[in-house]
Parts: structure tokens; C-alpha cells; sequence
């Protein structure tokens, strides 16, 4: 969020007004006071648009913040509810400019885009006046030094009198960009206050997931109220799942297979009362009875869920471990496993995993062979 963004900000250096987050309106006035008592009160939710939905106001003093911060919080900015607003002291903005970097993946390296036309939607600057718009790629294996930093600013053509203190900021924001593994930063507006000097009066930055083993602290970033209950705990389980919705749960091995599994679920499910799956759901090479477990026990959570697909291509995992997973899940779940499974296993010792499952003869398993018919059979069984 913004006010969590601009602590990043800070840390590495870009000159931002940090505020204060507020949760209950009766506290808005005190945050006014202690910053400066004419201030603007901005909705802390993860979308665009809160100006124009009415989530920044302007508040003349504590009390009109006390005001403010009853009309914003608890209100609902493209599905996102205000749970907090930010208090940040009234600047005098003298210009607005756009800045931000990003991971160019079509052309594998970094790309700033930055533009003096900020403060509004950088998409429709681009639309109507795109030499409005600077592009600068970044190597990788460089990044961005004073002469990068210096090519930035002149493309992006920054007045002369901000152009040495862009430059600054521009290594700031990189700073940000690279030693925090973010795949988006971005400043909107990066303003010239009346002074002269600039300031990062919004911010936004994507952190990039995969690197949370080097950041233990973004942990502290993450919301509760922010986060889907079964996402969190198939987190603790390592399991790759995010939550959908639709009725036909979803367990494969690999992400692009499980990618085509939704495609085929979902086609299937238009010839079933248009049922859709519920998960995406990859537990990776390894299929044991503890990790299968896991995964039914998350998918069954979910109450949407009608029916399980268990699509399985055995690989380095081969199909009577993914079949001695399963039988052993359903044991351990017990009366937990109450909805069908439909499982389709291919690959490395399919003949074996198919008699292990046959001989296990579990009421809610169905066996198929084939992908599609598979997933038209869970489909069929959600909808009934």
C-alpha cells in the first residue's frame, strides 16, 4: 500500500513525507495535529482511482480530518474495503511528473517510463500524447548509474532547475527497485513542491515473491484482511494454490499443467451448467501422501468446491507414488474426504498407479483416462 510503499522510500533514501496510518476516525485528529493540521486524508486500499472514487480528501484542519476519515473508511473502492486511511501533511505542488521502474519481460531487462505529464493516468498521457512518454531500457548487468540516471532525466526532459536533484532521486528509486527485488516501482506524482525541491507524494511498489527468502521483512507488508484464509494456510503448507471462483478444485503437477487443466475445466464446465474451477493448485514433483493430504484438505475447505480433479503427469514423480499419495490422503482426511475425485494420471508407471487405485476401490474416486474426458466427468459431477 502507499503508506507501506513510502517506508520503503524512505529507507533507501527518496524524499518522501512518511504521515501517519490511521484505523479509527477518532484517531484522525491527532495524526492531523502532529502533521501540521491542514492535511489530506488518502485511502490505504491496493487499486488505482481513489481520487476520482472519493478516497482522498482534503481536511482544513484535525477536526474536518475526524470528518474526513469517517466518510473514507469502511468504503468500497473497486472491491477494495478502506480499512485504514493515510494522514499526510497538504503540500503546495508547484508541477506533478510520473516516474517508475519495471520488468520488461517481452525484452528481458528493466524499462523506466517517466513522464512530466503526472499526477493523472499514465495510460491515457500515453493514449493522447505519447512523445509525452520517455522508455528507457536498463541492462541488467549495469543498471542505472549517474550517466543512466542522467540519460533518464534528460529523456524524460525534468526542468533544469530539478534536473540534478532528479538524478538523485532517479538512483534513489533504483535503489529501491533493485535491493528490495521489486518488479514495479513507481511514483505518481513525484512532485516539485513550492520550494523548489521534489518529494514522492504517492508510491507503488510489487515485490517480487520469489525473493522472500532475502526479505524477511516484507513480511510485516502482508495484511490479514488482505489475504484469502486457505491461501494462507496452503502458505504455511508450501503449496503453490490461489483461490478462484468456480466449483471444480484443482490439483496438478507443474504449473503449465495445471494452467491447462483450468482451460479444460472451464470448457467442459460451459456443457455443465457452466461450472469453473475453484483453485489453481501445483504441488510440484513431489506427490506423497503428506503432500496430497495437504492440497485435499485446503481444496476441500473450500465450500464452493463440488468435485476434485487430480491431474497428474508422472515424471520425476512416477504415477503409483502420485496413487499410493492419494489412497494414503483419503485414509488420513477419513470423513474430511466427502466430495468426488476424478483422477487422470499419465506417464512414468501409469499401468501401476491405475491398479493401486482399482484395488483401493475408494467410493469418491473415479478413474479416467484422458484430460478432457476427465475434466468434462468433474465438471458433470460438480454440477450434480
Amino acid at each position: 500500500m502507499e503508506y507501506q510503499a513510502k517506508e520503503l522510500f524512505a529507507k533507501h533514501g527518496v524524499p518522501v513525507t512518511l504521515g501517519t496510518v490511521v484505523e479509527h476516525a477518532e484517531d484522525a485528529a491527532a495524526a492531523a495535529e502532529a502533521n501540521g493540521g491542514r492535511v489530506v486524508v488518502k485511502a490505504q486500499v491496493k487499486i488505482g482511482g481513489r481520487g476520482k472514487a472519493g478516497g482522498v480528501k482534503l481536511a482544513s484542519d484535525p477536526q474536518d480530518a475526524v470528518a474526513k476519515a469517517e466518510q473514507i473508511l469502511g468504503m468500497d473502492i473497486k472491491g477494495h474495503t478502506v480499512h485504514r486511511v493515510l494522514i499526510a501533511p497538504a503540500a503546495e505542488i508547484a508541477e506533478e511528473y510520473y516516474f517508475s521502474f519495471l520488468v520488461d519481460r517481452a525484452h528481458r531487462n528493466y524499462l523506466c517510463i517517466a513522464s512530466i505529464e503526472g499526477g493523472v493516468e499514465i495510460e491515457e498521457v500515453a493514449r493522447t500524447n505519447p512523445e509525452a512518454v520517455a522508455k528507457i531500457s536498463i541492462d541488467p548487468q549495469t543498471g542505472v548509474d549517474d550517466a543512466k540516471a542522467r540519460e533518464i532525466v534528460v529523456a524524460t526532459r525534468f526542468p533544469a532547475e530539478v534536473a540534478e536533484e532528479a538524478v538523485a532521486v532517479v538512483k534513489s528509486l533504483w535503489q529501491v527497485f533493485v535491493a528490495e527485488d521489486a518488479t514495479l516501482v513507481e511514483v505518481n506524482p513525484l512532485v516539485r513542491l513550492g520550494d523548489g525541491h521534489l518529494e514522492a507524494l504517492d508510491g507503488k511498489v510489487s515485490l517480487d515473491a520469489n525473493a522472500d527468502f532475502r526479505h524477511p521483512d516484507h513480511a510485516a507488508f502482508e495484511l490479514a484482511e488482505n489475504t484469502d484464509p486457505l491461501e494462507a494456510m496452503a502458505k504455511e503448507k508450501d503449496l503453490n494454490y490461489v483461490k478462484l471462483d468456480g466449483q471444480v478444485g484443482i490439483i496438478g503437477n507443474g504449473a503449465g499443467l495445471v494452467m491447462s487443466t483450468l482451460d479444460v475445466v472451464a470448457y467442459a464446465g460451459e456443457s455443465h451448467g457452466g461450472v469453473k474451477p475453484a483453485n489453481f493448485l501445483d504441488i510440484g514433483g513431489g506427490a506423497s501422501a503428506e503432500v496430497m493430504a495437504n492440497g485435499l484438505h485446503i481444496i476441500l475447505g473450500d465450500e464452493q468446491v463440488k468435485s476434485v480433479f487430480v491431474n497428474v503427469f508422472g515424471g520425476i514423480t512416477a504415477c503409483d507414488a502420485v496413487a499410493n499419495g492419494i489412497v494414503g490422503a483419503l485414509q488420513a482426511l477419513g470423513d474430511e474426504a466427502n466430495k468426488p475425485l476424478v483422477v487422470r494420471l499419465d506417464g512414468n508407471n501409469v499401468e501401476e498407479g491405475h491398479r493401486i487405485l482399482v484395488e483401493a476401490n475408494h467410493p469418491l474416486v473415479t478413474i479416467v483416462d484422458t484430460m478432457d474426458g476427465a475434466a468434462d466427468k468433474a465438471a458433470e459431477l460438480a454440477n450434480a
